[in-house]
């Protein structure tokens, strides 16, 4: 029979000084144990699955001796029922490690999201636009939330209030939402499906953001006035009027134009290379709205505008501001086209990108070029994945033709142009 340990009080327990294992008695294999820098905790000797093993029951005097013998006895008892509690135990420390390693915040998650991928975003103005559009939508709601507590619930109340009146924002919200929800489930911080995904999820529950949509195109000038536009634009002097010339004959964004440098003109080949994004050291980001690298044939009267140009001594720009010698603004060419008074068929006032509007509708509705041939001279994508994999070529020289004609046709008045439809393209084109 095991030897029956006489059952020390609490006084008795309190005097235990000796270093070593001292048995207490009231639970076999309960003691305490006494450590040469004077510490002592409670210790159970017992046996599981055949093997003698140490469990540690917690510091004394923390854990009184009626604990001890309450937590002695419970270990015991999982024993008795076929339980390893040491086992038991680390799980549940591990599980509380993995649980903590968890908490983390949607705007935690977010931040770190926006830091690993702002290296692989071209334009810079992007992620402070993730910032911005989330602190003013999502980090209201879902800001201070456990990630992995971010329900279909948090998402709709983020997008029901902006899902009509602002759908474009909305759009772009849900996406970076989604985006920052699977990372945190790659990482681990929360599991099952994405609250923020749109298929076969939030599809059913909000309207189709391209059926509430509204399209507000750029006011553009009438085809029948482009004529008239122009005779009166090279009528005025100053770099903002041949930076908006340049620009109704290019057919590109304004950004383009206010950046262009001579080292991107090629005057004899009659061509301008937009690069996809500046050399570095530059300092105006990406050039072009896909970040690839575009072309843009010179019809005769683009290549008369720029050998008209004065350079400025330092700088390398076509534009350049008069005073600064920097780019010019994009008020400089908003501010003179507002001044020459031409509207849009709605009655607004024609802006400078509305400029690719007229020429687009030029180009389908006075021309027989092909539909994909005006696309690529605004430098729009074509077609699918599979569509674009076919269609590699630039149309360069179907371009140059088309650019030309759009000239010419630039140069051709209100009167002169009359009631007629004029045909423009050509069968080879």
């Amino acid at each position: 029979m095991p030897k029956i340990v006489k059952e020390l009080g609490a006084l008795e327990i309190k005097r235990l000084t000796k270093v070593g294992f001292h048995a207490v008695g009231g639970v076999s294999g309960l003691g305490l144990q006494v450590f040469e820098t004077g510490a002592r905790c409670w210790v159970l000797r017992t046996t599981i699955a055949g093997k003698r093993r140490k469990m540690g029951l917690g510091g004394y005097p923390d854990v009184t001796l009626a604990d001890a013998k309450e937590r002695a006895r419970s270990a015991k008892r999982q024993v008795f029922d076929g339980f390893d509690p040491i086992e038991a135990r680390k799980e549940g420390r591990a599980a509380l490690a993995r649980s903590r390693a968890k908490n983390v915040t949607f705007k935690q998650c977010a931040e770190e999201y926006i830091e690993a991928h702002t290296p692989g975003w071209t334009n810079e103005k992007h992620a402070a636009q993730w910032t911005s559009t989330l602190e003013k939508y999502a980090y209201p709601v879902i800001g201070q939330l456990w990630v992995r507590d971010v329900a279909i619930s948090h998402i709709l109340d983020i997008l029901r209030p902006i899902w009509l009146t602002k759908t474009t924002t909305a759009v772009n919200v849900r996406g970076r939402i989604e985006a920052i929800l699977s990372y945190a489930k790659t990482l681990n911080h929360r599991t099952g499906d994405n609250p923020a995904a749109w298929k076969d999820n939030l599809d059913n529950q909000l309207a189709s953001p391209n059926k509430v949509k509204k399209v507000r195109h750029q006011p553009a000038v009438q085809v029948n006035q482009v004529g008239n536009f122009a005779k009166d634009l090279r009528a005025i002097s100053g770099q903002s009027a041949r930076a908006l010339e340049f620009l109704l004959l290019t057919s590109v964004r304004s950004h383009n134009v206010r950046h262009a440098t001579w080292s991107e003109i090629d005057l004899v080949g009659k061509t301008w290379a937009i690069p996809g994004e500046d050399s570095e050291g530059e300092g105006t980001g990406q050039r072009m709205k896909s970040g690839v690298a575009h072309r843009v044939p010179l019809s005769k009267r683009a290549i008369t505008l720029l050998e008209g140009l004065e350079r400025m001594a330092g700088s390398d720009l076509l534009f350049p501001s008069p005073r600064k010698g920097t780019p010019l603004s994009d008020m400089a060419m908003s501010k003179l086209m507002k001044g020459m008074g031409y509207k849009s068929d709605n009655g607004r006032n024609a802006v400078p990108h509305g400029l690719r509007s007229t020429f687009r509708d030029w180009a389908q509705d006075r021309t027989n070029f092909q539909y994909e041939i005006s696309e690529k001279a605004l430098a729009h994508t074509v077609g699918d994945a599979v569509e674009r994999a076919y269609l590699r070529s630039d149309a360069f020289e179907k371009r140059r033709k088309l650019m030309q004609k759009w000239a010419d046709f630039c140069s051709t008045s209100s009167a002169e142009l009359g009631s007629k439809v004029v045909p423009i393209g050509t069968k080879a084109a």
